[in-house]
């Protein structure tokens, strides 16, 4: 895969990150924030001017897909996109629309498509199900009646609980964005739904995975952004270099700086801590200011913890993840 390979590819997940044409401004702007991150430490790709181009059509979905040359590239861009279209739980008609457009321009073969909307939807019906099959916080850990008061469990006890499941979450979730599958990090987001679900009932409040999103968004945490920029970070960092292959290969070379998903779930993890055991009182502006304090701290320890996320990927596996989201298979 070349720089022209990974700036096509880019390029097509953002035009679908924008194809329902209702993406908000926060969205947008985390977007843009991300194009310049992916920009530092890479040469050539300036992925700055790369999103401008999408954002004011100053490139054609067509033009993007002809530079593919191969079926495992067409194939790989067109998971990525359906992936970003799917990353906030849904299609809508528009994104359904640019889809089938999609298609058409890579010349996918139907057995492709087939294999690749049936990973999609094995993973949406996962999500579907995240608050239904119960939340990451150990059984031990039951909803009581209010706030603070969880199974008769001491505070302190309660928080070390709940401490140490961020920590398990952060922990998949780093490895699932090591995997090169591209469907591996289609897993992180509806764990990190999960997640929060969990602490909020440690709390004592029961929620719906529509407020749980909400939630999430609002602390900051886009979510076709953050899909695009788990992949643009192993488009760029290495791991699908080797597209056919699709093995688990140079984690330790790649590992350094990647593992981002590690430190957003664990800064998202303490967010919600926070909030629900405080009674869900804290502002937008609170809650994404502490977000934002919390990521740096969360970036530093993912580095201490880089063994043991690429020990978690060596030995995940699609059926091992599906489980995982849909809880019937307790976390490693």
């Amino acid at each position: 895969m070349n720089q022209h390979d990974q700036q096509a590819i880019l390029t097509l997940a953002l035009m679908a990150a924008f194809s329902d044409g209702q993406k908000a401004e926060a969205e947008r702007q985390s977007i843009r924030q991300l194009a310049s991150m992916l920009n530092e430490g890479t040469s050539g790709l300036e992925l700055p001017r790369l999103y401008q181009d999408v954002l004011l059509k100053r490139v054609t979905l067509d033009d993007a897909a002809a530079v593919l040359q191969t079926p495992e590239l067409r194939q790989l861009a067109y998971e990525m996109a359906v992936g970003v279209c799917d990353a906030d739980g849904e299609q809508s008609d528009a994104e359904r629309a640019f889809l089938a457009r999609l298609r058409t321009a890579l010349k996918l073969d139907a057995e492709a498509v087939a294999s690749v909307e049936q990973q999609e939807r094995e993973m949406l019906a996962a999500t579907g199900s995240v608050v239904a099959a119960g939340s990451s916080v150990p059984a031990s850990v039951t909803t009581g009646g209010l706030p603070g008061q969880v199974a008769n469990m001491p505070d302190e006890a309660l928080n070390a609980q709940i401490d140490r499941s961020i920590l398990q979450s952060s922990l998949l979730n780093g490895a699932l964005e090591l995997l090169p599958q591209s469907w591996a990090s289609m897993a992180i987001i509806p764990l990190q739904v999960k997640m929060v679900h969990g602490i909020g009932k440690a709390y004592g409040v029961e929620l719906d995975q529509g407020h749980v999103r909400e939630f999430i968004a609002t602390v900051g945490v886009g979510l076709a952004s953050q899909y695009i920029e788990q992949f643009g970070r192993k488009l760029l960092g290495g791991l699908l270099g080797k597209v056919a292959g699709r093995t688990v290969g140079g984690l330790a070379r790649a590992g350094t700086g990647m593992a981002f998903s590690f430190a957003t779930t664990y800064a998202l993890g303490q967010v919600a801590k926070r909030y629900y055991a405080g009674g869900r009182v804290m502002s937008t502006a609170l809650l994404q200011e502490t977000f934002q304090d919390l990521l740096g701290p969360a970036r530093q320890m993912q580095s201490r913890y880089l063994p043991q996320i690429q020990q978690t990927a060596s030995s995940l596996d699609m059926n091992k993840v599906l489980s995982m989201v849909r809880g019937s298979t307790p976390m490693p």
